[in-house]
């Protein structure tokens, strides 16, 4: 899937801060964002839409495949 930048705005002495305070943690706001973000995402959107996108963004070899049995059956083919 295509990712997009989000910015946001936050003091910059406060952000300073919490960067120190992170690198003691050998983390980083960017990647606390990231984690918060997708906690956010699980919480919010419904299972089903999650795998639906999942399965959507997967490369084609991870896939599963539809036997020769369904191919067979398929009318569009």
């Amino acid at each position: 899937m295509k990712k997009i930048e989000i910015t946001l705005s936050f003091e910059e002495e406060k952000l300073e801060a919490l960067e120190f305070s992170l690198r003691k943690e050998k983390s980083s706001v960017q990647k606390k964002m990231q984690e918060e973000l997708l906690a956010l995402y699980e919480q919010t959107v419904p299972e089903a839409v999650r795998e639906y996108l999942d399965r959507r963004s997967a490369p084609a070899r991870e896939r599963p495949r539809r036997s020769a049995k369904a191919e067979s059956r398929d009318p569009a083919r």
